[in-house]
């Protein structure tokens, strides 16, 4: 039960860039992926699984992750 709640914290966090991502519109919505993959790191731990863990911290980490690729993309193309 806790691992399931742990991967739906992940696919949640994913399911949150979809419109600022997918769509181009802006949507504060990611902002939810810090409370709920903070939520999903404890579930992980509790539930003892290390890739979970690395899952809910990449996701934690997304905002930056994606910033700099966004970064690096409009570097390589100008």
């Amino acid at each position: 039960m806790v691992k399931a709640l742990a991967v739906s914290t992940i696919i949640i966090s994913l399911l949150l860039w979809v419109p600022n991502v997918v769509f181009q519109k802006a949507s504060t919505l990611w902002m939810f992926t810090f409370v709920l993959s903070g939520i999903g790191v404890g579930l992980s731990v509790y539930a003892k699984s290390k890739i979970l863990i690395i899952g809910n911290i990449i996701t934690f980490f997304s905002f930056f992750i994606i910033m700099f690729l966004g970064y690096i993309f409009v570097f390589l193309t100008e």
